[in-house]
């Protein structure tokens, strides 16, 4: 399982259960994609 975020997004590459569990882990720290794309510029 491998995800990227970068500015304009996020990839998440692995086997659909994997990505769907990542998901589910992310969704309950971030409401939306643009809250997770932008606490990742602030740690960087």
């Amino acid at each position: 399982m491998k995800v990227y975020v970068h500015s304009k997004g996020i990839v998440l590459a692995g086997k659909a259960w994997e990505v769907r569990e990542k998901l589910k882990q992310y969704s309950k720290k971030y409401v939306l994609v643009k809250d997770w794309v932008e606490s990742q510029k602030l740690t960087k």
